[in-house]
């Protein structure tokens, strides 16, 4: 009899053209060893030029697969990225406060191609009720700005925004310098520990999905069992790898390579 891999639950939108969202979550959590499952709150027609069109679920439909899940199968580690509306945040947010495992959360506000994947009410949802309930937040410098009001430009002002994000509560705060000029600094930090990740910047204009990527390899890695330092340095490691390996799809921004270590071999 077999044993099951740490099971690993993404509560996200779909992408139709597999680069970010729930697709790129199953297969980053599959790279790592872990077993995906998916809750979809929002359905998009998105492809390498944008999203074209964006559906989300009735929160009852969200609640369900959430509930199917996590009462049957049980998880390690949650993750949530597109949430859409107010009413899906607060009601994510309860089902993450009543599950026993750690919680990544993605506060994704808009799409590589600058469409915006959440409703201006909805921030201070993600703010007064999501943030608190996460283990490790994980906002890029424009969704840090949205939330916090802080507009990044140095390294200094990645140390203030994670300052602003730690006051709503998330256990540790994960700021993407990936917009910053020079090596991609990402800041991971509790407020006492600080961990500051550098990686060169490859030139690859084909990084649709990096953010879902990351946050769902740091969710793999804390189902793993990994502590939150350890968790975050393998999912930087692991991102960096997808990213140097991105491919052209279509007539826009192709996607990281999630099954970069397979082709390796």
């Amino acid at each position: 009899m077999n044993t099951a891999p740490p099971r690993v639950l993404t509560v996200a939108g779909s992408d139709s053209g597999g680069g970010a969202g729930i697709q790129a979550d199953l297969k980053t959590m599959l790279a790592l060893g872990t077993h995906g499952m998916s809750v979809i709150t929002a359905v998009t027609a998105q492809n390498s030029l944008g999203v074209q069109g964006a559906w989300e679920l009735p929160v009852e439909a969200v609640r369900a697969q959430y509930r199917s899940v996590v009462d049957d199968i049980g998880v390690q580690a949650v993750k949530t990225g597109m949430l859409a509306s107010a009413e899906l945040v607060e009601a994510v947010a309860e089902l993450i406060a009543a599950t026993d495992a750690p919680s990544v959360v993605d506060p994704v506000g808009v799409s590589k191609h600058g469409d915006s994947l959440l409703a201006a009410s909805a921030l201070d949802s993600v703010r007064t009720k999501l943030l608190p309930v996460a283990t490790v937040a994980t906002p890029n410098l424009d969704e840090v700005a949205q939330l916090t009001g802080i507009h990044v430009e140095s390294e200094d002002g990645m140390r203030r925004a994670a300052a602003a994000l730690l006051a709503y509560g998330p256990r540790w705060a994960l700021i993407k310098g990936g917009h910053l000029q020079g090596d991609a600094v990402d800041l991971l930090t509790d407020g006492s520990e600080e961990l500051w990740l550098r990686a060169p910047r490859h030139d690859n204009r084909h990084t649709h999905g990096t953010g879902c990527t990351l946050a769902s390899a740091v969710a793999a890695n804390l189902a793993k069992g990994l502590p939150v330092p350890e968790a975050v340095t393998a999912a930087k490691e692991y991102v960096t790898g997808a990213i140097a390996a991105g491919f052209a799809l279509g007539g826009g921004i192709g996607p990281v390579d999630h099954g970069w270590r397979f082709r390796g071999q």
